[in-house]
């Protein structure tokens, strides 16, 4: 396993004059998969590499997906084979480089009367699926009959079920795989920095040739010296092409998915289930340690990119939407435990509804010389980082003559993994409760530890044993906390309750038991004053508050 990398805002300001002092080959903006992609494609392959991020890591959409990573069977009704073929093997390739992240996940598919798929025609497109995505062994499609559907999800509609497919994706964490990313390509001679917005481009015979950053923490400015950059701020792409005055042609089509979170004994679904809505779109519904999520809705967005609320007629949606699908399953606004909303950054297409829009990915390159990527999907990162990445490596032979390396990614395992295989994951788990179950944790403890940080679990079971504090469960989540501030960059209690542990979507309540010794700890590690913290405390309250509770004032 790779060793760990001291990756900590406690550095800030020695990492901002380091920045400042080089000049680097590649400025990456924006800190979410695409660009966590970016900088490990490019830095592998011997770039000098440094990203910037305007608020924490994964805090726009790389926190806020349907967390799968999936070959997109959709995309076969609308003849999208090459999105399909490329997705759908790059499945099986992001699963290698992070067994304990990207987890197996078998998928029902109910066939309904009346609904968008027929058995033939799903039989058939599963195939292709299958063919396209190079599928072997076990995790070939199957074709149910009416009674083995039943069998394996007995909340399905008994009256209009005729059958289902049965067929093989992967769930992960969205904003673990994006800090995994990153903290992989600080091996590779990468810097990062979260809370650090570009402001404006620097310019040298009419070629941007750096960037201007606004340091979120302390309000200075300084700038970045570059050969090139690429823009992959996601759902702010065109904002910063229009700050390099060259947002003409192609431009972004934002849409709006959301998700709500209940707990598991509300809705048991015994593996995903992939499933109609009457207005003819599909929806999930995902198990997940102590919930199940469902998702998603995807309407036209035109807001505040920063701040997307989620109003009663999407709750309403998507809650009709399970009732309807499980008539057994009666949920209510009530039984809402968490729930997140994300922008889809997809390129406007014009005549076509939000769900017609392609999901591929494309390129655009300005006069100055600015490279913005936009588009696509958590499932295909890698493979628009290397797209991307190759155009960097074509300018650079052609203005500098440098000859840079194909692209390595699909070798390098990310940090926290150095498991061969899903069943050494599995492993672990055990190993890990085996240590821990004395002091009174449980499996799912050791799962979450597990699928959260991989092997990185022995470091912080190495601090966990070091503190003192009486309760074990208080000890183990200060653990984590200090873990996070030392190697993976959380400057507050959001970017450790949402966006390391995603504690927030899949574990409220423990957010609400250990606010107080997260706050304390954070006090202690970066001199926070009282005021500081109360403020922190009013953020979370807030956080805990809006993505739990809709009420009509919202719409």
């Amino acid at each position: 396993m790779k060793e760990n990398v001291r990756f900590s805002n406690l550095d800030r300001k020695e990492t901002i004059q380091n920045l400042s002092k080089e000049t680097f080959d590649l400025v990456v903006i924006g800190g979410g998969i695409t660009g966590g992609g970016i900088a490990l494609d490019a830095a592998s392959r011997g770039m000098k590499v440094a990203l910037l991020e305007k608020g924490d890591f994964a805090s726009g959409t790389s926190s806020k997906s349907t967390k799968l990573i999936h070959g997109g069977l959709r995309y076969l009704k609308q003849f999208d084979f090459w999105l399909v073929k490329e997705v759908g093997s790059e499945r099986a390739i992001v699963h290698k480089l992070a067994p304990h992240l990207v987890l197996p996940e078998k998928m029902l598919l109910p066939l309904i009367e009346g609904g968008s798929y027929g058995k033939w025609l799903t039989s058939i497109g599963l195939k292709v699926y299958d063919i396209l995505a190079q599928v072997t062994g076990d995790d070939k499609r199957q074709m149910l009959e009416k009674k083995e559907a039943l069998k394996l999800e007995p909340l399905l509609p008994k009256k209009i079920l005729n059958g289902a497919g049965y067929y093989a994706e992967y769930r992960t964490d969205d904003a673990r795989l994006t800090i995994e990313n990153i903290k992989t390509s600080l091996h590779f001679g990468a810097k990062a920095l979260n809370y650090a917005k570009v402001v404006d481009f620097v310019y040298k015979d009419e070629k941007v040739c750096g960037v201007k950053v606004k340091d979120e923490v302390s309000g200075d400015e300084f700038q970045l010296k570059s050969k090139y950059v690429i823009n992959a701020a996601g759902p702010w792409v065109d904002e910063l092409r229009s700050v390099n005055k060259s947002k003409k042609g192609k431009r972004l089509h934002l849409t709006k998915g959301v998700h709500l979170v209940f707990p598991k004994e509300k809705l048991p679904v015994k593996q995903s289930v992939y499933f109609d809505i009457p207005d003819g779109r599909m929806m999930f519904a995902i198990p997940r340690g102590k919930v199940t999520y469902v998702g998603t809705t995807d309407t036209n967005y035109n807001s505040d990119k920063d701040n997307i609320d989620i109003d009663l007629a999407d709750a309403i949606y998507l809650i009709s939407a399970v009732n309807n699908m499980f008539p057994s399953i009666n949920l209510e606004m009530d039984d809402i435990v968490s729930s997140w909303a994300g922008l889809r950054p997809l390129i406007h297409e014009e005549g076509k509804s939000a769900s017609e829009l392609s999901r591929k990915d494309e390129i655009f390159t300005s006069d100055s010389g600015l490279v913005s990527i936009a588009g696509g999907k958590l499932t295909g990162y890698r493979k628009m980082a290397e797209r991307v990445v190759n155009r960097i490596a074509k300018k650079m032979e052609e203005d500098h003559g440098v000859e840079v390396e194909p692209c390595v990614t699909d070798k390098i395992r990310l940090c926290g993994s150095d498991f061969k295989k899903h069943k050494y994951v599995k492993r672990y788990i055990s190993e890990v409760f085996d240590i821990i179950k004395e002091d009174g944790f449980t499996e799912y403890d050791a799962w979450y530890l597990v699928t959260t940080y991989g092997k990185q679990t022995d470091t912080i079971l190495e601090i966990y044993s070091s503190l003192e504090h009486e309760k074990a469960d208080v000890r183990m989540i200060c653990a984590e906390v200090q873990f996070t501030v030392d190697h993976e960059m959380v400057l507050n209690p959001m970017d450790f309750f949402i966006r390391r542990t995603g504690r927030l979507y899949f574990d409220i309540d423990s957010v609400r038991d250990y606010m107080d010794p997260v706050l304390q700890e954070f006090k202690k590690a970066y001199a926070y004053s009282e005021g500081e913290i109360q403020s922190f405390k009013e953020n979370l309250l807030a956080a805990l508050d809006s993505h739990s509770h809709f009420s009509l004032d919202r719409d």
